[in-house]
């Protein structure tokens, strides 16, 4: 859309910024699957669909090609395992920094949800999701955010909550620095709280957002609240 604009007696036309659009590769076994895929997510402004592969060497040369921003990305791949699509998300996630993976898959189960966030994925949603959803979820990746479905994110609840063992449960400091981080002190204001170094802190914030099988400040402090250690 444009608009005029009048000076001099002359008419100069002002037009609005292009929209850069998320670049997205699918990944899915099914062609089926990702032609309706790509046709629900081209109706928006700001996506575009730039490669597609129905296994996991595709998926790796696609994404190598293309380089997106965002991969939607199946679990289970051109008849392999389920596992065939966690080895695809870890090595995307190490190949190329950055990039967000996002699990679209028809498995629900609490084991493959963490264990995808566990090889590097930001988000993790069930097939039947709602449009809108997904389409919130891909623009939420997009942004180094993460994004689960009610299912997904209760299973990492679920997960959290019950089935952490001894060693990963959070240290006494640990839960000094979460407390702190809560607040939204930074790393240098919570080491002057502790009495400890700003090195210090960045180990145990590290520490606690892998315990917590989180990647950012926020969700371990959302993590966290949820599994009422907050």
């Amino acid at each position: 859309m444009s608009t005029t604009d009048v000076r001099g007696g002359g008419t100069a036309r002002r037009e609005r910024p292009a929209v850069r659009p998320i670049r997205i590769v699918l990944v899915d076994d099914h062609s089926i699957m990702r032609q309706g895929l790509r046709a629900v997510l081209e109706r928006e402004e700001d996506l575009r669909v730039v490669g597609e592969a129905g296994s996991a060497a595709e998926a790796i040369a696609a994404v190598a090609a293309s380089r997106p921003q965002v991969v939607l990305l199946d679990l289970k791949l051109a008849s392999g395992p389920q596992t065939d699509g966690l080895e695809v998300c870890r090595k995307l996630c190490a190949d190329h920094p950055g990039i967000g993976v996002l699990v679209l898959t028809t498995f629900a189960e609490d084991r493959l949800v963490v264990e995808s966030v566990q090889a590097g994925a930001r988000g993790y949603v069930v097939k039947d999701v709602d449009t809108t959803e997904l389409v919130r979820a891909i623009r939420a990746v997009s942004r180094g955010e993460s994004a689960f479905d009610a299912r997904s994110a209760s299973a990492m609840v679920r997960s959290l909550s019950g089935g952490m063992p001894d060693r990963e449960r959070l240290t006494d400091r640990e839960l000094d620095v979460l407390r702190l981080l809560a607040r939204g002190l930074s790393n240098r204001a919570i080491g002057t709280e502790l009495f400890i170094s700003e090195t210090t802190v960045k180990f145990h914030v590290g520490n606690l957002m892998r315990k917590l099988m989180v990647s950012r400040r926020a969700e371990a402090v959302y993590a966290a609240t949820k599994l009422g250690l907050l």
